[in-house]
């Protein structure tokens, strides 16, 4: 739920100048004794004095509704789809949204009928793995004239998810069924029985290509054998060697990947977790979350 906090106003950088050329055209009027100096003063005045209240009340009926954020990777950039709605019964001009805090994208949305509502997209970086609060959201109005800026606050508990960035090596680890006779992907040759084809990815053996397909006019593909489909793929938090839990959390996402991608059958097991193998959408970012999470 959204708790819309009280809107206020303060002057811009263009009040200043304001301020300045009125003071300007005092001195000149008062110096030369020039009506016409003074007609211009009083009503650059009025103009300026007007503009504040229009100013005030074009946010007046402003709400926005923020939609579901997709997870994103470390490294990355979160997309966040807000709706602004127009519940007055006037067209407002010139509302802008933004996070709040420095260094984050705005956007600036130009008209809004009355009772229409309008769509736009903040983009900013995920920088840290692990589930954040976007906090407070912003709308924003200088219009018409911009010696005053009107700032409306809405706090929002919703969350996003950010996964860990994957590196590390592209090779799974071998399956527990397989272990005591397995052998690396290297060593699979054509004498094995053939059970299809996946993505290409980049860095595996290129006699493994299927150039054939590749020939014909079609993307990289990777022929696939029986002896490297067969059983599940155990992916153990405590089997890796690093010292680093960062890295340990990389390598385990980019697992998850490439084991999603060849369509095997993954767990995944952490202090305190255990996910049993499956694939599929839900339990790829079921495992993916649960590397975001970690502590």
């Amino acid at each position: 739920m959204k708790e819309e906090k009280f809107p206020f106003a303060y002057p811009t950088k263009s009040f200043g100048g304001l301020l300045f050329v009125l003071a300007a055209m005092w001195y000149a009027a008062s110096s030369q004794n020039s009506a016409a100096a003074y007609l211009l003063l009083f009503a650059l005045t009025a103009v300026s004095l007007v503009s504040i209240p229009h100013t005030l009340i074009n946010l007046a009926g402003m709400t926005i509704t923020l939609e579901s954020v997709k997870p994103a990777f470390a490294g990355q950039e979160v997309s966040l789809p807000i709706e602004i709605m127009n519940g007055s019964r006037a067209t407002r001009h010139g509302i802008g949204v933004a996070p709040s805090g420095s260094g984050r994208e705005s956007k600036r949305v130009d008209r809004i009928p009355a009772g229409k509502a309008a769509r736009v997209t903040l983009r900013f970086p995920a920088r840290q793995r692990g589930e954040h609060k976007i906090g407070t959201l912003c709308l924003t109005s200088v219009y018409p004239l911009g010696f005053v800026r009107v700032l409306k606050q809405f706090a929002t508990s919703q969350t996003y998810v950010v996964y860990p960035k994957p590196a590390g090596d592209l090779q799974l680890p071998l399956s527990r069924a397989r272990l005591p006779h397995s052998r690396s992907q290297a060593d699979i040759g054509e004498g094995e029985d053939f059970a299809g084809v996946r993505a290409y990815v980049p860095g595996e053996p290129q006699r493994h290509i299927d150039w054939k397909a590749v020939a014909r006019g079609q993307a990289l593909m990777t022929k696939q054998f029986a002896a490297e489909a067969e059983g599940s793929v155990h992916l153990d938090f405590s089997a890796l060697r690093f010292t680093d839990v960062e890295a340990r959390l990389s390598q385990l996402a980019l697992w998850v990947i490439e084991a999603e991608r060849a369509r095997r059958p993954y767990g995944l097991r952490l202090p305190g977790t255990e996910i049993p193998p499956a694939v599929g959408e839900s339990h790829f970012h079921q495992c993916l979350r649960a590397l975001s999470r970690f502590q």
